[in-house]
């Protein structure tokens, strides 16, 4: 039996994946099922193959490498690059390698014993809104009524030198059971009831589409400007309660207080990607560490007013019937497009709570484009008018 893909019933992205008989490593699929793989990524944007919890670090690299021709193939590209573990980023308590596989992250909660696949004894963090969020909920909202919030909505990427992953695996290897719920707190009155530490998932191109016309028009020739080394430039800076983007309070490392940098290696992005395959338009904005935003006509947003447009731009495609929150068993691996989706962590864990995960995401060779952009109809209807010929004549990584 080939591969098959089932969309996942009442969410609003999303796919199942089913191995063919006697497949045990979607790493070594054939051309043909892999192509199937490949198509629902894109057109599901988040697919889960479940009952994976052996997949060897090594599978799980070549998996991740094989969406994406222009990688790094020799895996030393993590899509974060070494900033990931710089004293001062933002990222540094997220995680460590799989030594023989450093572009593979051990992520999760909790105090592991030595001989994971090579590391030493190892505490792990959950990552928690408390130290970035600007307005963190107290100890009893959190750990007696059980509220939470989205972390940080982010696309991996290291957004300076390294372009964007196209995408990301991850595997859940030893989950809590979903005995416990908790309600993400939005800070504005919306609340979503998720299971605990679950990831959330918003389209891009949902986010476009919830964008009035003229909003859509601006957005198709607008360019994202990022801070050199982002993570340390709003290291001292504090989230939106949402998770969206940082408050403005000036807190940022002046550049002259970031580690070297160079013009040439800072990232400007088209604010809106294609999808290769469905040719849709997909809203691709890293909110907490673009810097200012250029438009059509010339005009620039610089830090404060461009993260309150983009903001107000994010802020409806977050809204809870938009969101896929995966509630993780063990085994499930869950492969996203990383050029097509948003994503947050939720949740926290109690002393004692574990679990343990591996991540892995690769620098693309190629940025991602925007063919929109020089559409002759730059609306969602013109979108039709961008056929495959046209992507693969420009290019575009996967």
């Amino acid at each position: 039996m080939p591969i098959s893909v089932t969309p996942l019933e009442g969410q609003p992205l999303g796919a199942k994946i089913t191995l063919p008989e006697g497949c045990t490593d979607p790493s070594t699929l054939s051309d043909e099922d892999f192509d199937t793989l490949y198509k629902a990524l894109h057109e599901y944007l988040v697919v889960i193959i479940p009952n994976m919890a052996e997949l060897p670090p090594k599978s799980q690299w070549k998996l991740t490498a094989r969406f994406d021709p222009t990688c790094d193939q020799s895996g030393k590209a993590y899509g974060h690059g070494k900033e990931f573990r710089h004293d001062k980023s933002v990222l540094k308590r997220d995680g460590t390698s799989v030594p023989d596989q450093p572009q593979v992250q051990v992520l999760g909660q909790g105090k592991w014993e030595a001989g994971h696949y090579g590391l030493g004894e190892v505490t792990l963090r959950h990552p928690v809104h408390f130290d970035f969020h600007r307005y963190p909920l107290t100890d009893e909202e959190a750990y007696e009524k059980d509220l939470t919030r989205f972390y940080r909505w982010h696309i991996d990427s290291a957004l300076y030198d390294l372009a964007p992953p196209v995408c990301t695996t991850l595997l859940g290897i030893h989950v809590p059971p979903h005995t416990r719920t908790q309600i993400v707190d939005y800070g504005d009155g919306e609340k979503l009831e998720v299971t605990q530490g679950a990831t959330a998932f918003v389209s891009g191109a949902r986010a476009f589409e919830l964008l009035s016309s003229e909003e859509q028009k601006k957005a198709l020739g607008t360019k994202v400007v990022y801070a050199p080394h982002p993570y340390i430039f709003i290291s001292p800076a504090r989230a939106t309660s949402d998770g969206l983007t940082m408050v403005s309070e000036g807190k940022e490392l002046p550049f002259d207080e970031l580690p070297p940098w160079e013009e040439t290696k800072v990232k400007e992005l088209p604010l809106v990607w294609t999808n290769p395959i469905t040719k849709k338009p997909h809203l691709q904005v890293h909110g907490c560490c673009l810097y200012k935003l250029k438009f059509p006509d010339g005009s620039v947003l610089e830090l404060e007013q461009a993260r309150e447009a983009v903001h107000k731009m994010m802020r409806p495609a977050i809204a809870p019937q938009h969101v896929y929150a995966h509630s993780w068993e063990a085994g499930d691996l869950a492969i996203f497009y990383n050029r097509g989706v948003w994503h947050s962590v939720s949740g926290q864990f109690k002393p004692g709570e574990r679990r343990l995960m591996h991540q892995c995401n690769i620098a693309s060779g190629k940025d991602p484009v925007n063919l929109h952009a020089t559409s002759e109809q730059s609306t969602l209807a013109g979108t039709e008018n961008v056929n495959a010929k046209t992507v693969k004549k420009e290019g575009i990584a996967a």
